[in-house]
């Protein structure tokens, strides 16, 4: 398999882990190549969400992952019958916008951005940051992906990939470190702020769902919100699918099909390890985290307005 290929999954790959490493101490705290040949274009899906008196969360056409962690319209329902507070924190891929995006990311108002690519993936891709907020890089892999992903045969392989990943999210000690200063971070900087990974979709997506755990939003609605990115991101998914089997055949995209979303079961292997280790979020961010009460208490308060 060439290292082209190669290194396109293991870019994706990291662009999204939801967390890192992968089991393997070797592989526990994993890094991304870049792209060489293939590049992965920013897209915007179709509108997205309902019309409603509260204004929706802007589309950004060249940051395709860019959403607000509290929902649309009135914010996600919590199980004791409140709404997430939106407009607060916002989560997305890399932050590589248009003129006229940029335009609209000035007008959030933000006080702080998270960055939690790696140094060589904020070095392959810089941010475009507008005046204002302060830019804090909290690295949350490192090391090499590329020898892993050459070693799946199959789309099995690569789910299996994904799922363990997740698992290293609970089980890595460094990765859990970079959480807690992510989400210690949010908790004590005013005003709204942004957190982002490289696609947005895995390292990103797990500190989205423990935001949404800390607030009460039921499970069933974390799980959506996590597969949303399926639907953000799929043209250029596809985009990214094409070049590799036009590259390397249509067996090999199959392959890595996996790597380029997210899938449910990608979750649930973390939870399901959460559950394991913990018992509980709340146990996970005071045990595993470190996380004080008062610092989940101002994020819980935040969240809910």
């Amino acid at each position: 398999m060439s290292r082209r290929v190669t290194s396109t999954a293991a870019a994706l790959i990291t662009g999204s882990v939801l967390f890192a490493g992968l089991g393997a101490p070797a592989l526990a705290s994993a890094d991304p190549f870049s792209l060489p040949g293939i590049s992965l274009p920013d897209f915007g899906s179709s509108d997205f969400g309902s019309a409603g008196q509260v204004v929706e969360t802007p589309r950004l056409a060249s940051v395709d992952n860019f959403r607000d962690v509290g929902g649309s319209v009135r914010g996600y329902a919590t199980a004791r019958g409140g709404h997430v507070t939106r407009g607060l924190f916002y989560r997305s891929n890399a932050l590589v916008p248009s003129d006229q995006d940029l335009a609209v990311l000035t007008g959030l108002g933000l006080t702080a951005v998270y960055d939690v690519r790696t140094v060589e993936e904020v070095a392959a891709k810089p941010d475009r940051l507008p005046a204002g907020p302060r830019y804090q890089g909290i690295p949350i892999l490192s090391g090499d992906l590329g020898a892993a992903v050459a070693q799946l045969k199959s789309p099995a392989d690569a789910v299996a990939f994904m799922q363990q990943m997740n698992r290293s999210f609970v089980d890595d000690a460094a990765t859990r470190a970079g959480f807690a200063q992510l989400l210690t971070s949010l908790a004590d900087t005013d005003g709204p702020q942004i957190f982002h990974c490289t696609a947005g979709k895995d390292r990103t997506g797990w500190a989205s769902a423990l935001l949404l755990s800390i607030a009460g939003v039921p499970q069933d609605t974390i799980f959506d919100d996590y597969l949303l990115t399926n639907e953000y991101t799929a043209a250029s998914m596809k985009v990214t699918y094409d070049q590799i089997a036009a590259s390397r055949g249509e067996a090999v995209a199959k392959i890595y099909q996996p790597l380029l979303g997210v899938d449910r079961s990608y979750l649930e292997a973390g939870l399901g390890r959460l559950a394991e280790q913990y018992g509980t979020v709340d146990r996970y961010l005071t045990d595993g985290l470190g996380l004080s009460s008062a610092t989940v208490d101002r994020l819980r308060s935040k969240l809910l307005g």
